[in-house]
């Protein structure tokens, strides 16, 4: 028994150290490379390839959830933008590069900083069944402060109209994004565009 005790003590040790090392350096056994948060530097260190694209992408599902706030977040390969809605169903949404974003109801142009312009339509209204503003905001011009971003340049108020609010979103230039409904927290869901810092 002691024999076999002192051959496994040595393996041990090394299985260890091989642990500790992949935790160190960010490697995870079974977690795809993909699916590991973007460290500081990404960018220059190699991380930030993408096979997101920049051709529209939509989802036609109506639900009656309703606007509740707007928000955006800086990361390491992407700028992000968060609309919060009310509900826990996933909403329908269309989001495209467009030439110049327009006002619902109206089709008046939304001028907007950057070199290319995201429309982003989202089936939720920011009103609620009596008519009442579910969202409000300070400035219609710049709903989130996007200063220093590497992507984004404003977001501003287009519009909701007929069950479906409106965003345009002054970018850098035509980069690639993604579009995807993530659940929660509590009885919420959130649309989150992300658009790539580089192609």
């Amino acid at each position: 028994m002691t024999e076999l005790s002192t051959v496994r003590h040595p393996v041990r040790g090394v299985l260890a150290t091989v642990a500790i090392a992949a935790l160190t350096t960010g490697a995870a056994v079974g977690v795809p490379a993909q699916a590991q948060a973007a460290p500081l530097g990404a960018e220059r260190a190699g991380w930030c390839a993408t096979t997101w694209g920049s051709l529209p992408e939509a989802s036609k599902t109506w639900t009656g959830s309703t606007v509740r706030k707007v928000r955006t977040g800086r990361h390491g390969c992407f700028d992000r933008l968060v609309i919060d809605l009310a509900g826990k169903r996933a909403t329908g949404y269309h989001v495209s590069y467009v030439k110049a974003a327009t006002q619902d109801g109206s089709g008046a142009p939304i001028r907007t900083r950057g070199g290319a312009v995201l429309q982003v339509a989202v089936n939720a209204p920011a009103y609620d069944a009596a008519g009442r503003p579910t969202y409000r905001m300070k400035n219609k011009q710049e709903l989130a402060a996007v200063a220093g971003y590497d992507t984004l340049r404003q977001v501003a108020w287009g519009g909701s109209f007929e069950g479906r609010t409106t965003l345009a979103v002054g970018v850098r230039a035509r980069l690639p994004f993604r579009t995807y409904v993530l659940a929660g927290p509590g009885s919420t869901t959130r649309l989150v565009i992300d658009v790539a810092h580089h192609w």
